[in-house]
């Protein structure tokens, strides 16, 4: 049966990974094996994109979303303009349809 770690290793592991740390650096570290920190890394990764949809920190999606918002109000005035554009400018009436 496998060994049982504290969940606060677990995290503090989870952790110094998420700040850049290698897998080596984080398992000689906590004192502990190179693929039960793989595993954790692994686990965490799965539940995380499962879970939100991807590993992104609350900044990233933040940003993201005030981005999708400004994209968003683009294409609108895009609409608009063209709209407008063809309330004032017609269609060429003598060019041949395209196929």
């Amino acid at each position: 049966m496998p060994k049982q770690h504290p969940s606060s290793l677990h995290n503090r592991a989870l952790d110094l990974l998420a700040e850049g740390r290698s897998v080596k650096d984080v398992a000689a570290e906590l004192h502990l094996s190179r693929t039960t920190v793989y595993r954790w890394r692994h686990a965490y990764a799965h539940m995380t994109a499962h879970q939100f949809g991807s590993r992104r920190t609350p900044s990233e999606l933040s940003a993201a979303r005030a981005r999708i918002a400004e994209l968003e109000s683009e294409l609108r005035a895009h609409r608009r303009l063209a709209e407008l554009l063809n309330d004032v400018v017609p269609p060429k009436g003598g060019s041949r349809p395209s196929r």
